[in-house]
């Protein structure tokens, strides 16, 4: 249990959580890969490559130069993408893939601090065409997602303008504790990556949710909290647990190109496929 409701005489408090393979049991991105091969975004090849790709992140995922490769290559892949294109993507298939994908330990967490007072925050690597809906759908009040430069005329330019990874995220929830005025030491975040290490170390309620072994070894040497997350359920089967109207959601970062990051965990696993063989 997360204990008693908040004393709102004191400064305010947040959960901030990871989203894939801590709310819900896939890659939020790969997850959409099929209605972007419909959508015309990608080909077959790249398809039939998403489901190997979903496999490794899974298994594991990527370290931190891995990603780095990988955020270079989806951002040239997704120049002259239409964001309006993928936004109508996303939004006629969400409920269909994503809603049964969603843990129901993770929309019991939520709706456990929403009742307690807290402002809840989804903090994601992802992009923010697919971390946005996904966060209304949960019921969350905040985004932080990463985002990409989009022109004049509704494209992605190639560019990315922030990319909310590793000691980013960390950095974005002090700025959002400064401006909203959260108390960071009775805050809690929850992750399934080492690399959200920096994020979870900012909150005084930092926990481990189906860790990866690096995770799992700092939250042993740490004493943090090590949950297991494995019942996938659909929201309204268990409705009205997230009957919590959402507040205005303040969005701390906006706008990357969906497909593109599926792109890139698929170049990841291209390149991991040739490694083995």
């Amino acid at each position: 249990m997360l204990g008693l409701v908040e004393n709102h005489s004191l400064p305010r408090t947040a959960a901030f959580f990871d989203l894939d393979k801590t709310v819900i049991a896939k890659s939020s991105t790969l997850t959409f890969s099929k209605s972007f091969y419909q959508g015309g975004l990608i080909n077959r090849r790249a398809v039939l490559r998403t489901a190997y790709a979903q496999f490794v992140f899974m298994a594991g995922g990527a370290d931190h130069d891995q990603m780095e490769r990988m955020r270079a290559y989806l951002s040239a892949l997704c120049r002259g993408w239409n964001v309006q294109q993928v936004r109508e993507i996303v939004a006629e298939t969400l409920h269909d893939l994503i809603d049964p994908i969603i843990y129901d330990e993770a929309a019991s967490l939520i709706e456990e601090h929403h009742t307690a007072g807290r402002d809840v925050v989804i903090v994601s690597t992802s992009g923010a065409e697919v971390v946005e809906p996904i966060g209304e759908l949960l019921g969350a009040d905040r985004v932080v997602a990463t985002r990409m430069v989009v022109g004049e005329d509704g494209c992605f330019t190639g560019e990315v303008e922030y990319y909310a990874y590793g000691p980013t995220k960390a950095e974005a929830v002090k700025e959002l504790a400064a401006s909203e005025g959260y108390d960071l030491a009775r805050c809690y975040a929850y992750s399934d990556s080492a690399t959200d290490v920096p994020m979870l170390e900012a909150v005084g309620h930092p926990h481990a949710v189906n860790p990866d072994r690096a995770l799992r070894r700092e939250a042993l040497a740490n004493s943090w909290p090590i949950l297991d997350f494995h019942r996938p359920v659909r929201l309204k089967q268990r409705l009205p647990a997230l009957s919590v109207p959402p507040r205005p959601a303040l969005v701390a970062a906006a706008a990357i190109g969906a497909a593109a990051a599926t792109a890139g965990l698929v170049w990841y696993a291209s390149k991991r496929r040739a490694t083995v063989m």
